[in-house]
């Protein structure tokens, strides 16, 4: 035990140890949990602005009937690289790069349990990323559209290799998923901080914790559908072919299965951010804290059993559609305990409307409009009538964009001091707020009118006498106006970085352990491992219900290596000092290996690719060998 201020010569000690080398060599081999979540951050944002680029270039192509701006092989691929890259590339990493800086922050950690895993599997999304972007410049991208249906995508229909880019880049990319999932369950289980249990943990750490169990059981399906689809196309196999025996709809059994879970994998995570930092802006705790907890476990737990709910209109048995129905319906009751615990909180609050509360209120409308939509597609007889409309369109953008997008970027306001030790303009933070909320409701409310209408989804153009021209042109300008308040607001982020106001630790004055040090944080992020013993460690003093008090001047110092505190799993116990790697290189010789891999898997070049497995094995070998105590003497385990 220690008690602050920690001398000088021990923090220096302590910054030594945990510092990334500099130079190429610590750009490339460093495992600092902080600067993983920021590359995640700013990987994912490149891919929401090529995404974005593709979506304006598919609405000028739709701004007016029988337009000619696209080909219909163009519009194909650019309209697939959007789904993808939006649902797979931005959506999910982005609240990873949260995560990845943020938990062990808020969990009062010195890193994430397995760092080395944490930059694999960086390196691996990146990579992947790369993969399913290779074909777009030679016009191979895929083009079967994000959901990829069979037989449509099978090698009869579509002899390309845009579709074995698109199986084999999941594949890949699904390998950076699990590895990371994996990751954060264990970092939750044993790296929280002495005291923080179970009923203390942050909204965000419960929405992320979800998500990663979901991600462990929902990708290997997607994983194995492309896998499958793959040998279908390359080795005569016939597990979608009808001629060999085989079911066309396996597809989409095997992609729903993983496809619903991953929209909660999507939104929990940004719901976790809102229901973290609203309360700040309203100087209250959170209202319902354990309903909202409960509510995001439950709503993942019936979201692995809503799958069929997009494919009522494939001729499934009235049985098996009504089961599937009731469950669609009755996972809007989480969702609405969630949705009135942050109305209450706001009502009963006292609202300071920063630019991160606009965002986080914005998203609540967002939500509630995507919600009731999704309550409407979730009857099996009205879906029968919306399916493959626009409305389907409006319903997926209010879910998956309105409600990851504005608590990501407001999420992105209200930690950036933490980030980067400065403020971001407010007045611009304004603006952008606005054109982007206005340009989000133009561009796609209408959509569920011209759904309503009769206007089909996935087509390139359409005909002038469906009479939905000027609907579509206001949906083309929403969609630019959507991405000018974009692009102003990563001017202001950009800007804010060399003449923002400078933060102190805690600019907002909130509640939770990261803001407990400086900003940016150092990096071992403590000096002292703290002592957690309510769920608001800095509002204590104000808060009438709290009796104990957190310890955040007095812990365990830890500073014989790099070590952190291992807890039990429910209540935070410490019974153990694990020792965490240092920087290397693996992570990174690993995800080159097996970009080596699939890169020769995709050209048919079958020695390079067992070349590429080889590498990767030895990778693996020196991965997992024994490494000498730094320190014999000093005890592991703890008392």
């Amino acid at each position: 035990m220690a008690t602050v201020p920690v001398p000088a010569p021990e923090q220096e000690k302590l910054v030594r140890t945990w510092e990334t080398a500099p130079g190429v060599y610590g750009w490339c081999a460093t495992v600092d949990h902080k600067q993983i979540g920021i590359r995640y951050l700013v990987t994912s944002i490149v891919f929401l602005l090529l995404g974005g680029v593709e979506a304006l270039t598919l609405r000028i192509q739709l701004a007016q009937p029988n337009l000619k701006f696209l080909a219909p092989e163009q519009y194909d691929q650019l309209f697939s690289m959007h789904g993808v890259t939006m649902i797979f590339l931005y959506a999910l990493p982005v609240l990873s790069g949260f995560s990845n800086y943020l938990w062990p922050l808020m969990l009062g950690s010195r890193d994430m349990a397995f760092p080395r895993l944490n930059a694999l599997s960086y390196w691996l999304y990146l990579f992947s990323g790369i993969f399913l972007y290779v074909g777009l410049p030679l016009g191979q991208a895929p083009n079967g559209g994000w959901f990829n249906y069979v037989p449509y995508t099978s090698s009869e229909y579509d002899p390309g290799i845009n579709i074995d880019i698109f199986a084999l880049g999941l594949i890949f990319l699904g390998i950076s998923t699990v590895v990371g999932s994996a990751n954060f369950v264990v970092t939750l289980l044993r790296t929280r901080a002495p005291g923080m249990s179970i009923n203390r943990m942050p909204i965000l750490v419960w929405g992320t914790m979800t998500a990663s169990v979901a991600n462990l059981f929902a990708v290997p399906a997607l994983s194995l559908a492309c896998f499958m689809l793959w040998l279908d196309r390359n080795f005569g196999t016939s597990f979608f072919a009808v001629r060999g025996g085989g079911q066309p709809l396996l597809w989409q059994h095997l992609f729903w299965s993983f496809g619903h879970p991953w929209v909660y994998a999507l939104v929990l995570p940004s719901m976790g951010i809102v229901s973290d930092a609203l309360p700040v802006f309203c100087r209250r705790p959170l209202v319902g804290y354990t309903a909202v907890a409960l509510a995001t476990v439950t709503t993942m737990v019936i979201g692995f059993g809503v799958w069929v709910h997009h494919m009522f209109a494939t001729g499934l048995p009235t049985m098996a559609i009504s089961f599937f129905s009731a469950a669609s319906i009755i996972i809007a009751v989480p969702s609405a305990i969630a949705v009135f615990a942050w109305i209450a909180t706001i009502w009963t609050g006292r609202p300071v409307f920063k630019v991160p509360f606009l965002y986080f209120a914005g998203f609540i409308l967002l939500f509630v409009i995507g919600g009731v939509s999704g309550f409407m597609t979730a009857s099996a007889a009205l879906d029968w009538q919306l399916t493959d409309t626009y409305f389907v369109v409006a319903h997926l953008h209010y879910v998956l964009l309105g409600i990851n997008l504005f608590p990501v970027l407001g999420g992105l306001v209200y930690w950036f001091p933490k980030f980067s030790g400065r403020m971001m303009d407010e007045r611009l933070g304004r603006w952008a707020f606005w054109i982007m909320f206005i340009g989000f409701n133009l561009a796609f409310f209408p959509m569920h009118i011209v759904g309503l209408e009769g206007m089909p989804r996935r087509i390139y153009t359409y005909p002038a006498d469906l009479g939905v021209g000027g609907w579509n042109l206001l949906i083309t300008i929403g969609a630019f106006m959507l991405a000018s308040g974009i692009l102003l607001f990563l001017y202001n982020l950009v800007r804010s970085l060399s003449v923002g106001e400078v933060a102190g630790p805690n600019p907002w004055d909130a509640p939770t352990l990261e803001w407990s040090t400086s900003s940016p944080p150092p990096p071992q992020n403590f000096d002292i491992i703290p002592i957690i013993a309510s769920r608001h460690p800095l509002w204590e003093d104000r808060l009438e219900d709290v009796e104990d008090r957190s310890q955040l001047t007095t812990g365990y110092l830890l500073d014989h290596g790099r070590e952190t505190i291992g807890t039990t799993p429910l209540d935070a116990e410490p019974n153990v000092i694990l020792r965490m790697p240092g920087d290397s290189l693996l992570p990174l010789c690993l995800a080159v290996a097996t970009s080596v891999l699939f890169f020769a898997l995709l050209s048919k070049l079958w020695l390079i690719a067992g070349l590429g497995f080889a590498a990767a094995l030895v990778t693996l070998i020196l991965w997992f060998a024994p490494e000498p105590l730094a320190d014999p003497e000093h005890p592991r385990l703890y008392a």
